[in-house]
């Protein structure tokens, strides 16, 4: 016989992997134990050799589907003369955890199936759990993850309930969020202004269904924080969220009761029905359907009809779920039609995530609140994924995905031991900490405009850091001294420097370069490369706001880490900022670089000109003659801007960023030319390649003079800017392609640009499971700066 001491590091904690091993060695005959550590698990186990190596075999083999073994190691012991029969010994705890924590998960099958059964105790229990599903980040306090180290410790489980968890033929055994009627938490519906709970459990949840009927808004409680839900046909009740969230325009997710009632209103291809059956169960960005039918007005007790219009103006996509929650299943099946699920916030906020905040800060915009009493630990917003080009492109990572972690490759340098900590950029905020060979990222926390968005990615830190008793030695923050996250960046150098007097080194990475690491670190690319990065804007090494760069990228070059080998060409934008929601002011920047309007010119192209009042013209013409807060910008975002302004297809001040740059893609989606507009490539000086847009905008507005349809010029536009992509590739010369940014969040350009690069012969590669936008800037910092640190 032989003993082994088996330590298994990975996502082994909340995934039923205990339960897994003891089934696995009683089968097998097997002695020995299992518990949790801060590492991961420890195994010791009993057997003869052939008994322990079909053990070890089936441990990866049939592993539970949630579980990821990382690292596994095995130590060879003297057999006990008399060894146990197999159990589950209590977690042992140390100072130094290694261990992954699991995201919140929707509930599984089984459970759904409990929910429904009115023989089952749990029937209509809204908190219902096991160990498939349920809540994991949001409720734990520490590792390991034992039910006394979640918020779930102040509910005592009844008999039955701790029956269950001691039970190892039980799908709850050793759940930590068990729970039922009789012992776990319960439904409180509240209405502002409340110093009590009006109607608790079944009757909460009929006051809140009643108010939805009435086209009342309800803020409801889920797994991470609360949602803004209103009846998603009632025009009236839609365009009331609007006005009380001050959010006008962009779109609002809908949450359906099932598939087959999505499906007649959404295209829905079997990759996005995998991804919103999943056990993440993000927001899906789908088409909807031209034909999509009247909602039957027999499953609810009002008339409805067609989805609201104002849920998505203008866009050709809409955004939905499938319920995530026990909770959310009994919500919509009784309500029986789609409802709205927005984040619950005033705009610009973070997310409200405890009942007492919520009811002040909600309280303006809710008309009831459908709580409870189980607490969340931290807030989680909702996934957002699309497919393109047949695959996964998580365009939000939070609920379902953070904070799973990422293996960190290393090619040409040893893997640092030092504790990082990168902070991510100003907009989609997420932090990442590189801990033992691995990034862990935060959820998505969101922009850092207001003092409450700082004080949440304060918060996040202190969470992450509590959780894996993490140090930071070294951080890494984007190149734009004014970003809050730099800001912060500066201060934590001081605040967790163990001498203030000295603070931790920080290490600035370039915003473009920062894009181009990440997709290198999660498709594990090891360079070099040709990155092509377009954006909104992000701080240049030349103090200029660069957004459409071509920048090559060598594995082991020291610090900034890359070369410019090209960029479009620069244009002013009128009032710096303002631009981003006002693409008529990138528009000007446009013209007037051409020299088509001016003090002494101030005509605009017929789409352009309702946009500014003549005193507006003349002070924004006055400041570009001037070159006063105009600075200079080379951003596709903003080029993406400045023609839809001048095609007509953007209110002159959008309400959120990218709105006029969308209304460009849907446009192009509706023609199917294969034409291009002329643009021109120069190399001055031996430089950087320089690629002009203003043949393109020439010979756009000469169409727009002619009639030409606005479909016509947008899918010109796009077409233009992928023959740009393969010209600057041919002439870098290098065999790998990544693209990056937030300007490939666009479908149309990526799904094109990818087998236009490939038809060409070059390999590439595009962000997967982690945003192109900036919510991806913090993995970008991480693996731009390790390599540094070695070296």
């Amino acid at each position: 016989m032989q003993r082994l001491k088996i330590t298994i590091n990975g996502l082994v904690q909340g995934v039923g992997f205990r339960p897994f091993v003891y089934g696995l060695a009683r089968e097998l005959d097997l002695g020995g134990w299992i518990c949790n550590t801060s590492q991961g698990v420890m195994i010791e186990v009993q057997g003869y050799p052939r008994q322990l190596a079909q053990f070890l075999q089936r441990l990866s083999q049939d592993k539970p589907p949630h579980s990821r073994l990382d690292r596994l190691t095995t130590q060879v012991f003297e057999p006990v003369s008399l060894p146990e029969p197999f159990t589950i010994r209590p977690s042992q705890g140390t100072a130094d955890p290694s261990a992954f924590v699991l995201p919140d998960l929707a509930t599984c099958s089984p459970c759904l199936q409990d929910l429904w059964d009115p023989h089952n105790r749990r029937h209509r229990y809204p908190f219902t759990n096991c160990t498939h599903c349920g809540p994991r980040y949001s409720i734990i306090h520490n590792l390991p993850y034992d039910r006394p180290r979640t918020t779930l410790a102040q509910f005592s489980l009844c008999p039955q309930c701790q029956g269950e968890y001691e039970d190892p033929g039980d799908r709850r055994f050793h759940a930590q969020p068990n729970a039922c009627a009789q012992c776990g938490p319960r439904l409180e519906f509240w209405r502002s202004g409340d110093e009590q709970p009006q109607a608790m459990a079944e009757e909460a949840l009929q006051r809140a269904i009643d108010h939805l009927r009435q086209g009342q808004i309800i803020a409801v409680k889920g797994l991470g924080g609360f949602q803004l839900m209103v009846a998603a046909h009632q025009e009236e009740a839609v365009q009331r969220l609007r006005q009380r969230k001050q959010r006008p325009h962009k779109p609002l997710a809908v949450m359906f009761p099932d598939l087959p009632i999505l499906e007649q209103y959404c295209d829905v291809s079997p990759a996005e029905a995998h991804l919103l059956q999943s056990a993440a169960a993000p927001i899906v960005l789908l088409t909807r359907r031209r034909d999509s039918p009247t909602l039957d007005p027999n499953r609810a007790s009002n008339r409805a009809g067609n989805l609201a219009p104002s849920l998505a103006p203008d866009n050709p996509n809409l955004g939905v779920m499938l319920p995530t929650t026990p909770l959310h299943h009994l919500l919509l099946r009784d309500y029986g039609l789609p409802l709205v699920a927005t984040s619950g916030n005033v705009s610009g906020d973070p997310l409200c995530w405890q009942t007492a905040d919520a009811l002040v800060c909600l309280g303006s915009i809710a008309d009831g609140f459908l709580s409870h009493d189980r607490p969340i630990a931290r807030p989680v917003d909702d996934s957002i994924v699309r497919v393109v080009a047949g695959e996964p492109l998580v365009l939000r990572r939070a609920r379902g995905y953070a904070p799973l972690p990422l293996t960190v490759t290393s090619t040409g340098f040893n893997p640092p031991t030092t504790a990082l900590l990168a902070l991510g950029g100003h907009f989609k905020n997420t932090l990442a900490l590189y801990h033992q060979g691995q990034v862990i990222l935060s959820p998505h926390l969101g922009n850092l405009d207001s003092l409450r968005s700082r004080d949440r990615v304060q918060e996040t830190l202190e969470t992450l850091q509590r959780l894996y008793n993490f140090q930071p030695q070294a951080l890494a923050c984007d190149a734009h001294p004014d970003y809050g996250s730099s800001q912060m960046a500066q201060s934590l150098a001081r605040i967790l420097a163990p001498d203030p007097a000295q603070p931790l080194p920080l290490f600035p990475v370039q915003h473009h370069y920062a894009h181009v690491r990440a997709v290198m670190a999660e498709q594990q690319i090891p360079g070099p490369v040709l990155g092509v990065v377009w954006d909104g804007l992000g701080y240049g090494l030349d103090g200029q706001l660069w957004g459409g760069e071509f920048l090559r990228v060598i594995p082991g070059a020291a610090a900034p880490g890359f070369e410019r080998v090209a960029h479009w060409r620069s244009f002013p934008l009128p009032g710096g900022d303002r631009t981003a929601r006002e693409p008529r002011r990138s528009a000007l920047g446009l013209l007037f670089s051409l020299g088509l309007v001016s003090r002494d010119r101030p005509t605009l192209p017929p789409t352009l000109a309702p946009y500014f009042s003549p005193a507006e013209l003349h002070l924004l013409l006055q400041t570009l003659d001037r070159h006063l807060y105009c600075p200079a910008t080379t951003s596709m975002g903003r080029l993406f801007d400045g023609v839809s302004a001048l095609l007509g297809l953007c209110p002159p001040v959008t309400s959120f960023e990218g709105q006029g740059a969308m209304a460009v893609e849907f446009a192009a989606q509706r023609s199917d030319t294969e034409s291009t507009y002329p643009w021109g490539i120069d190399r001055p000086d031996q430089g950087p390649w320089i690629l002009d847009w203003e043949p393109l905008v020439r010979s756009l507005l000469a169409d727009l003079a002619q009639g030409v349809a606005v479909e016509t010029m947008a899918r010109c536009f796009h077409n233009s800017l992928i023959q740009s992509m393969g010209c600057v590739a041919q002439r870098v010369g290098l065999e790998t392609v990544v693209l990056g940014g937030g300007c490939f969040q666009n479908r149309l350009l990526l799904e094109t640009a990818i087998p236009a690069l490939r038809s060409e012969g070059f390999r590439t590669h595009w962000s997967q499971q982690f945003p192109p936008n900036d919510g991806g800037l913090a993995l970008g910092q991480v693996a731009a700066v390790l390599p540094w640190l070695t070296n």
